[in-house]
This record gives C-alpha cells, sequence and structure tokens, in this order.
C-alpha cells in the first residue's frame, strides 16, 4: 500500500512540497526479480518490456533456472555438441525452445514454452521399417506437413512393421508416445491441398499393435484400426514413468500389421512423438 501514497518534504520557508509518487519501477531489479520469478515465461517477456528496471531484471539467472528442468544440463550436452558454458540460463532456455536436431537429423526436442516440458519427435528415417528401402513398398515423399520434411509412404506390403528406440535424459515425470501416422498420399494442386486415397486399403480388416518398453522394466501394449483418412493422427502407444532424471531412460517401441492374409497400403509414417501426459491428452486418438 506505501507505495500509493504521496510523499512529501519542506522547503526552506516551511511550505510543503508535492513529490511524485514511486512506482514498482522505483524497487531495485534484485527485487523485481523476486518477482518475476513466480511469473510463467510468456508473462515474464511480456513485462520486460515495461521499462529498463523490468528489463534488466527478466535477465536474472535464478529467475530463468525456475524455469528450466532439473536436469538441464545434462540435456544441454545430449542435445548440443559444442555449447558456451558461459551462456545465460535465459539464453540457454531460448535455444532450449528452439526445434533442436541431433543424432544425425533424425531427431528434435524442444521445451515448450508455456509449461517448461521436453517434447521430442522422431523422423521416420529414424525408425526401421521393413522394407523400406525397396521401392516396390516404400518411398520418402517431401512434405511441408512435416517437422522433418520429408514421410515414409507406404503404397502396398503384406508385412508391416515399424520399429525404434530412443535413449534420451527425461526429467522425470509421466510421459505418452504417440505415431503421427497419415492415412492417404497429400499434395498441393494449385496452391491447395488435396488428398489421394486411392491406394488406401486393408487397416479395416485387422487392428495395428502397438507396443512400449522402457530399460527399467515397463511395458505397454494396445491395438486399434487405423481411420480417418486425409488428416494426421496420433495413435497412442502408451505410457511411461521417469523418476531417474540423472539417468539416461531407453526406451523401445513398435508398430506391427503382421498378419499376411492382406495386403495393406496407402500410409504415411511422419514421425514418433514423445510429451509429457498432460500435453499429450489432447493428441489421443484413440
Amino acid at each position: 500500500m506505501g507505495a500509493s501514497f504521496s510523499f512529501f518534504h519542506a522547503n526552506p520557508n516551511g511550505s510543503s512540497i508535492l513529490q511524485l509518487k514511486p512506482s514498482i519501477g522505483d524497487l531495485p531489479e534484485s527485487c523485481l526479480a523476486s518477482i518475476l520469478e513466480y511469473m510463467d515465461p510468456p508473462e515474464i517477456c511480456k513485462v520486460a518490456t515495461l521499462n529498463r528496471a523490468f528489463r534488466g531484471a527478466s535477465w536474472a539467472d535464478f529467475v530463468w533456472e525456475s524455469k528450466l528442468p532439473p536436469n538441464y544440463e545434462i540435456l544441454v550436452r545430449r542435445i548440443f555438441e559444442d555449447f558456451p558454458e558461459n551462456m545465460s540460463k535465459r539464453g540457454i532456455y531460448t535455444r532450449l525452445c528452439r526445434l533442436n536436431t541431433f543424432d544425425g537429423g533424425t531427431k528434435k526436442v524442444w521445451l515448450d514454452k508455456g509449461t517448461g516440458s521436453i517434447c521430442l519427435s522422431i523422423s521416420s528415417k529414424g525408425l526401421t521399417i521393413t522394407g523400406v528401402d525397396d521401392r516396390r513398398y516404400w518411398n520418402h515423399i517431401p512434405t511441408e506437413e512435416s517437422r522433418f520434411r520429408s514421410v515414409a509412404y507406404l503404397q502396398q506390403i503384406w508385412w508391416f512393421e515399424v520399429d525404434g528406440e530412443v535413449e534420451f535424459p527425461f526429467p522425470t515425470g509421466t510421459y505418452s508416445l504417440f505415431f503421427r501416422l497419415h492415412l492417404g498420399r497429400a499434395s498441393k494442386r494449385f496452391g491447395r491441398r488435396v488428398c489421394s486415397t486411392d491406394n488406401v486399403h486393408g487397416w479395416d480388416i485387422k487392428p495395428v499393435r502397438f507396443q512400449l518398453w522402457t530399460s527399467d522394466g515397463q511395458y505397454v501394449a494396445s491395438q486399434c484400426f487405423l481411420d480417418g483418412p486425409g488428416k494426421w493422427n496420433y495413435y497412442h502407444a502408451g505410457d511411461f514413468i521417469v523418476d531417474k532424471a540423472d539417468a539416461l531412460t531407453k526406451i523401445k517401441f513398435s508398430m506391427t500389421q503382421i498378419d499376411c492374409t492382406h495386403t495393406k497400403g496407402g500410409l504415411c509414417v511422419d514421425s514418433v512423438q514423445i510429451y509429457p501426459r498432460d500435453m499429450g491428452k489432447r493428441l489421443k486418438h484413440f
């Protein structure tokens, strides 16, 4: 309340002179930084535009260290080959919020700006796909609809199997793993998106089976039919728990439809996505 009172002082002839009342911007930067510590990153960036004092306070290391994952130092060493040792915590946060590519361009990791949670994406080229090198069955096609600028397109096959694994220092928490898939082949014609579903077949006869294993013994399996042609869908393979942030968590996963009584085709495999479970809830297709 004290900041709302006007301040006076007496001049030599005994009269009082009204002074300008102080504002929150007159507080020391260290005090302002303590206030910013309780704000979300987007709010901090907005407040930093108010004046010079807030802008200076917004660079305090302890403000941004509270927004970083507890194991951010391990994350930085895993993702970046040459990271400046003297970079500020705000600089580290900014770098982690980008789509950071590693492992030969087959993986991308980023920090969600709103929640500070780690998200990971593995491209189709980072997966083991049965028959992917045989153009009678598969093709890698370029597209702007993928973070990796290309997807694996299945024309037709009897034995469908996609496997993958990742070893990463996930912060503690519960995560959901999804396959990002698309029935039909999308393209652009005269600037408009069109999708050919002529080659889509076999996915309504038997369900696809998803499996997930972790290095500490967790296992999840589920199955469903693929549907919704013409749009990208996220198929939930399962959840896993990380309780040791200072160690690498190894995850193996698969997607199979190996009933050889019929062929399957017309499917685009974009990537495998790993999100914190709370974020992943809005992506679930089944």
